[in-house]
């Protein structure tokens, strides 16, 4: 436990310092995100917080986590050190998606071989059990890109990526040490300590942004985190803290990017687009649109992932898949309740206008 409060602390420390300096250097050599149609801000702003975020998280990890008792730590750290580069490479001199989703590939394809970070099972969603081992292999590649991609689009107002990150960190965090998965919560501090040093900077007005290179970074972990929760499971000898639904709550715990990212995919191939093509139908670009300051909308959307975290503890007993239903019927709701506000909300404005 001490391990773990050091690994935050230095984290966070590390972070703090660093990135006044990556803001000097950003706007010294103009490295700066501007402002455009889709942007929800209005001045230059530097992008590249996510080198700090990085460096905080890798060193802590480093310094603090028993090496002996994690093996797998050099090929999760070799996934890192990938996105970092995709990432960084992205925020300075943006490169193709094509491009991006290859380096995507490499990392997670490191993680599910040589981490062994890799689903094998459903728990019985749709009679589904066990998972061949090409199906988990496949499957487990998805679900880690997904996820990464899942905080990428979702990082678009001050506050909500870190925060969001944040939270499932501490989550996480907290149940792998009480299942004695010091290792693994040790990654989720490490990172959590980063996150919070950011949002210092990053709280509105921002200072800096997170880019790719912090986005993919959170995305990454998350993964990582979410199927080592899920697997687990198949092996807690005490299952005082073991869930009924294990991938139903590892689901409500990524509510919000995994639904919103489900969501604007289907919007954009209903309007015959491609599910990339860029947008503001995003959850955050209505709450803005709304009315709400970026702020408010990031604290607001938080909170509703930690109260759907909250809900599906209390209706784990409904199974898997009727969990999954709920789950997903009432981001379903909420989400057209805030279009119908975003959008009386619009009419009235240009009506005003």
């Amino acid at each position: 436990m001490f391990d773990i409060v050091l690994a935050f602390i230095t984290s966070f420390t590390l972070t703090y310092l660093a990135i006044p300096s990556i803001i000097h250097i950003a706007v010294k050599k103009n490295l700066m995100d501007e402002p455009g149609e889709r942007r929800s801000h209005v001045v230059s702003t530097p992008s590249l917080g996510g080198i700090g975020i990085f460096a905080g998280t890798l060193f802590s990890i480093i310094l603090w986590t028993p090496f002996e008792h994690f093996g797998d730590l050099q090929y999760i750290l070799c996934s890192f050190i990938i996105i970092f580069l995709i990432g960084a490479k992205d925020d300075i001199d943006p490169m193709s998606p094509s491009k991006k989703m290859l380096g995507e590939l490499f990392a997670a394809t490191i993680l599910v071989f040589k981490a062994n970070v890799r689903l094998t099972s459903l728990y019985g969603i749709f009679g589904i059990g066990e998972l061949p081992y090409i199906v988990s292999i496949l499957l487990s590649i998805f679900v880690i890109i997904v996820i990464i991609n899942a905080f990428n689009l979702i990082d678009g107002i001050n506050g909500l990526s870190g925060g969001l990150g944040t939270l499932i960190c501490v989550v996480l965090g907290i149940w792998f040490l009480k299942v004695d998965s010091v290792e693994i919560a040790m990654v989720a501090f490490a990172l959590a300590g980063s996150l919070v040093a950011f949002l210092r900077y990053n709280i509105t007005p921002a200072k800096i942004f997170m880019g790719d290179t912090g986005s993919l970074l959170l995305g990454l972990v998350c993964s990582i985190l979410t199927i080592k929760f899920i697997e687990l499971h198949n092996v807690l000898e005490d299952r005082t803290f073991a869930f009924d639904s294990a991938p139903s709550m590892a689901i409500a715990i990524l509510i919000l990017p995994l639904f919103d990212t489900l969501r604007v995919f289907t919007i954009r191939i209903i309007n015959g687009k491609s599910p990339f093509h860029p947008d503001r139908n995003h959850i955050h670009h209505m709450m803005i649109d709304a009315g709400l300051t970026h702020t408010q909308a990031s604290i607001f959307l938080i909170v509703v992932n930690f109260i759907f975290i909250l809900i599906a503890f209390m209706l784990q007993g409904l199974g898997n898949l009727s969990l999954l239903i709920v789950i997903l019927l009432l981001a379903l709701l909420l989400s057209y309740i805030l279009h119908l506000i975003s959008q009386r909300k619009k009419k009235t404005t240009q009506s005003n206008a």
